[in-house]
């Protein structure tokens, strides 16, 4: 396997705790809500799925955990952020830190343990095409993610549901003013958003790198969420560029194995650099983030 094929064939794969984390960043952002602490929440939900896979739990169940465990952190910024009205910038890093803190303090005796990962589900035909035939060779979570970001761009696009989110976060008061729950409908997409991300943390600990390590999660909850900026709030997008973080981050693998003079701490910031300069690209362009922003994101309500 030369290196292109070797980047194609794990470009899904790396994309998809990337791509999980920023399309619930994207719901809770849509509803009017700014979590910053989606590193803390996919950290959280890393070490709960590792250790209930390493204790004989299965992968569902341990998917299942961390969603759940993620979620009910997300509420705690939610009821500090939403329910008190905090400042949700200062709250989403207490929250991520926290987070942080209790997936070190769980999977303390559990350091450099590894669990099994999940086989391989290949689509017929398609997986023996020349080159680019490593792309249908999946797990079934990535597979999993694809549907979902199907799912989150036609709920937005085509029900009530996405509408109403929509409206929530574009202006509370009207959203409000027509019979909808603002308050409840933000907390819903809170507590939807910490469960992607538990899920996201889940697939970094028991399937993409079966194993536990104090800080592995390192950095993807960020780039999860400047990805929903980089994408400028559309699902199409921030697959896209979850697509192109994954396959920097095995592109910088790939020129260490070739033996490429360049120092291999340069080619492992790679994806932060690509962020940076994405963002600022983007950042530049200001009809685009006003067309497609949110108009009442990090902003408080007063019922």
């Amino acid at each position: 396997m030369n290196a292109v094929e070797f980047v194609l064939a794990g470009m899904l794969a790396a994309a998809t705790p990337f791509l999980l984390a920023a399309l619930g960043e994207l719901v809770a952002e849509r509803a009017g809500v700014l979590n910053l602490g989606v590193e803390g929440l996919m950290a959280l939900g890393a070490v709960i799925a590792f250790i209930i896979v390493y204790q004989g739990g299965g992968h569902l169940l341990g998917f299942l955990a961390a969603g759940l465990a993620s979620a009910a952190l997300s509420l705690v910024f939610a009821v500090v952020a939403l329910g008190f009205r905090a400042n949700q910038v200062a709250t989403g890093l207490a929250t991520g830190i926290l987070g942080q803190g209790l997936s070190a303090l769980f999977g303390k005796s559990f350091e450099s343990l590894t669990v099994k990962g999940l086989p391989k589900v290949s689509l017929p035909w398609l997986s023996d095409i020349p080159v680019i035939g490593g792309l249908f060779t999946q797990d079934i979570v990535v597979w999993l993610s694809l549907a979902a970001t199907v799912a989150i761009w036609a709920m937005f696009a085509y029900t009530k549901t996405g509408l109403v989110i929509r409206a929530v976060g574009e202006n509370p008061k009207a959203a409000r003013a027509l019979g909808y729950p603002v308050i409840a409908v933000r907390f819903a997409a809170v507590a939807f958003g910490g469960a992607l991300a538990g899920f996201a943390g889940a697939y970094a600990a028991v399937v993409y790198t079966p194993l536990w390590a104090d800080g592995m999660i390192a950095g993807r909850g960020w780039i999860a969420i400047a990805l929903v900026v980089f994408g400028t709030w559309l699902t199409s997008r921030i697959f896209l560029g979850a697509c192109l973080f994954g396959a920097v981050s095995l592109a910088s693998l790939a020129a260490q194995t070739t033996g490429l003079d360049v120092s291999s701490q340069l080619l492992s910031s790679l994806p932060y650099l690509v962020t940076i300069v994405v963002l600022g690209i983007i950042s530049s362009n200001r009809r685009l983030l006003k067309l497609n922003g949110v108009a009442s994101l990090g902003e408080p309500f007063e019922q």
